[in-house]
C-alpha cells in the first residue's frame, strides 16, 4: 500500500447567508468522488475524519451532470459509488485525530462544497492538524470552498470571519502569525459565487467572499476565469478552484504524494 491519506470533511448540514438566511449543503459530489477514487485506485488507504464523528451529508446541487463533463451516466455511477462507501458512515472524530498526531498519514485531502465554511473554517483541532501537516511539509489538498478550512489555523478564526462579514476592517490585524500567509492558491471565485448569488441557487448571500477571506488573512488568491479548471501548487498546498478543477486537481494530487 502507499500510505494512508487523511480525507477531511465537513459535518454541517448548512451554510449560514446573510440576513439569517440558510443554504442546504454538504460536500460536492464530484469534488470528493472523482480524487478519492484517484486515491484508492493508486494503491493509497483513505481515513475519513470530520467534527462530529457522522456520515457527510452531499449537497444535492452536486447531484448534476454538468459537473461530470454532461456524462449523466457517469454521475449516476458515481452517485452510486459514494452511496455505498461504508467508510462514510463511521469517520473519526477530528478532535481524536488531533489528539493521535499526523505520523501515520502521508498526505491530507478535503473535498469542497460550502459545508467547510460552516465548520471546518472554524474547527480547532481541524486547525491543530493542518499546523502539523504544515510544519512536517506534507502534501494537503484543498478544492473549491474546501480552502477556508485553513482559516482555521488563525489564533481566533471565529473573530476573524466576524470582522469579514461585517467589514469592519478589523480582519486584517486578526491574522498575524497565519501559516499560509504568502502561499500562492486558489479558491472558488469571487464571480462564480456571485453567479450562484444572482441565480437565486444559494437563496441569499454569502457572509463574505472566499477570494476575499483568504487575502485578507496573507494568501495570494489566484482565479481564472469561472467555471474553468485551475489548480496551483506551492510546497505542500495544493489547491483547486471549484467542481470543473477536480479531475486535474487529483492526478496533481497524486503527483505530489507519489513525490513526497
Amino acid at each position: 500500500m502507499a500510505g494512508k491519506v487523511l480525507v477531511i470533511m465537513s459535518s454541517a448540514k448548512h451554510l449560514d447567508l446573510r440576513d439569517g438566511k440558510q443554504y442546504p449543503t454538504g460536500f460536492y459530489l464530484n469534488e470528493f468522488a472523482i480524487p478519492f477514487r484517484k486515491l484508492i485506485e493508486a494503491g493509497y488507504t483513505p481515513v475519513v475524519a470530520n467534527p462530529n464523528g457522522d456520515r457527510p451529508l452531499m449537497d444535492a446541487n452536486s447531484n448534476n451532470a454538468m459537473f461530470f463533463g454532461g456524462d449523466d451516466a457517469f454521475r449516476a455511477e458515481t452517485l452510486k459509488y459514494v452511496e455505498n462507501l461504508d467508510i462514510l458512515d463511521h469517520p473519526k472524530k477530528l478532535a481524536d485525530v488531533a489528539k493521535e498526531g499526523i505520523s501515520g498519514y502521508v498526505g491530507l485531502f478535503i473535498p469542497g462544497g460550502h459545508a467547510p465554511v460552516q465548520d471546518l473554517s472554524k474547527d480547532k483541532d481541524l486547525g491543530e492538524i493542518l499546523k502539523a501537516f504544515h510544519s512536517a511539509g506534507k502534501p494537503t489538498g484543498i478544492l473549491c470552498h474546501g480552502p477556508l478550512a485553513l482559516l482555521s489555523t488563525l489564533n481566533d478564526s471565529e473573530a476573524f470571519q466576524q470582522a469579514l462579514a461585517d467589514k469592519t476592517g478589523a480582519a486584517n490585524g486578526l491574522a498575524k502569525g497565519w501559516p499560509y500567509a504568502g502561499y500562492r492558491l486558489t479558491v472558488f471565485s469571487t464571480g462564480e459565487e456571485q453567479y450562484l448569488e444572482n441565480a437565486g441557487a444559494l437563496g441569499g448571500f454569502v457572509q463574505y467572499y472566499p477570494t476575499a477571506g483568504l487575502a485578507e488573512a496573507g494568501a495570494h488568491v489566484d482565479t481564472v476565469a469561472d467555471w474553468h479548471s485551475n489548480v496551483i501548487v506551492d510546497r505542500e498546498l495544493i489547491t483547486g478552484q471549484q467542481p470543473m478543477s477536480a479531475t486535474e486537481f487529483g492526478d496533481v494530487l497524486l503527483k505530489k504524494l507519489a513525490a513526497a
